[in-house]
């Protein structure tokens, strides 16, 4: 029942700036990846978000169906989901270099 009504929440809310999600990497883009933080919502994580140290390409650091933490930095003027991999590792106490 309370599984249920995590999937129910999920599917209406809004993602919240400030909030911490668990998402899934859906797309990866040379300048990102674009991660589904609730069903049917995602945002981007910037080549320049993922970690504390400099990342050339994406394909080598993530994995399209890989899960990671990811926080919302901001919401732009378009609606368009800004979401940081290494806020999200430095609230959590881990280290956003190595992977997920």
């Amino acid at each position: 029942m309370a599984r249920a009504q995590e999937i129910i929440e999920g599917m209406t809310c809004d993602v919240e700036v400030g909030k911490t999600y668990r998402g899934r990497v859906v797309t990866l883009k040379d300048f990102g990846a674009f991660v589904e933080v609730l069903p049917g919502k995602d945002g981007l994580v910037h080549i320049s978000e993922w970690s504390d140290t400099r990342v050339n390409r994406m394909d080598d650091v993530a994995k399209v169906g890989e899960e990671v933490w990811v926080k919302c930095i901001g919401i732009d003027d378009k609606g368009r989901t800004k979401l940081s991999r290494k806020a999200a590792m430095k609230e959590r106490g881990e280290q956003a270099a190595k992977a997920s």
